[in-house]
């Protein structure tokens, strides 16, 4: 029996936001044409999936009532160590594509597998000789290093910082150093009730001349894109909420 393939669909990245943005303004046509076709998914959380499925069936119908989608969701230690490390099997997840079946992968916002989980279930599909086909749409982290102005040809990113006040503000003189020496920029993200306290720690932090850029928001009306020194930051409010997911970014 031929193989169906498993296709990466991006998802906006409005999630957990006061407003999404219209689904046709940040997702190619054919994203969402493919996506409405799909009859078996994977993702982190069946209801914020089942969500945005029910935005996509208002402009293209669902092949199945929504009700009748086979969606299984990662485990909960995927959502809390990730899956990039290689530990979790997620063969057992793409059986219906080893039927015939074209399988969908989701995560909350963003592309599955890059900076969210989802790269066993790519991997196991290479494994199992499943096609992998990654679809269009916005992805957080290569819109924020445009926008920030620090070097896009060179750049790491590096997750989630530590949340103890003194191991974070190792991390940040650590990726500081490795920043200016070799002008590699280095993004990282938080969990945006942590904005606040990661924005101190970086004015408090980082050395005077190096850039510290933040956008957060990103393909909403409210989007902010703001790169300066870090000494100018110091004279401004912070740029961000505690509610709105931001990427940070810190060069030279």
């Amino acid at each position: 029996m031929e193989r169906g393939r498993l296709y990466l669909v991006p998802a906006p990245l409005d999630f957990g936001c006061a407003i999404q943005a219209p689904l046709r303004d940040v997702l190619p046509e054919g994203t969402l044409l493919r996506a409405s076709l799909l009859t078996h998914w994977i993702c982190e959380n069946a209801k914020s999936a089942r969500g945005y499925l029910k935005r996509i069936n208002e402009l293209h119908p669902l092949a199945r009532p929504l009700q009748e989608l086979q969606i299984h969701e990662l485990p909960r230690e995927v959502h809390k160590k990730g899956d990039h490390g290689g530990n979790f099997d997620a063969k057992p997840l793409l059986g219906a594509a080893l039927d015939g079946n074209d399988i969908g992968l989701l995560s909350e916002a963003g592309m599955p597998a890059v900076a969210d989980p989802g790269s066993s279930v790519a991997r196991a599909a290479h494994d199992l000789e499943i096609e992998v086909v990654p679809l269009v749409g916005p992805v957080s982290l290569l819109l924020a290093l445009a926008a920030s102005g620090l070097n896009g040809q060179n750049f790491a990113f590096v997750g989630y910082l530590p949340q103890e006040a003194s191991e974070r503000a190792r991390r940040i003189r650590e990726l500081e150093a490795h920043a200016l020496k070799t002008g590699q920029s280095q993004l990282f993200i938080e969990t945006p009730y942590r904005n606040a306290a990661l924005w101190l720690a970086l004015l408090q932090t980082l050395q005077p001349n190096t850039r510290l850029a933040v956008s957060s928001g990103l393909t909403l009306p409210q989007a902010v894109n703001l790169s300066l020194p870090a000494t100018a930051w110091k004279r401004q409010p912070a740029p961000l909420d505690s509610n709105t997911p931001a990427v940070f970014l810190i060069g030279r």
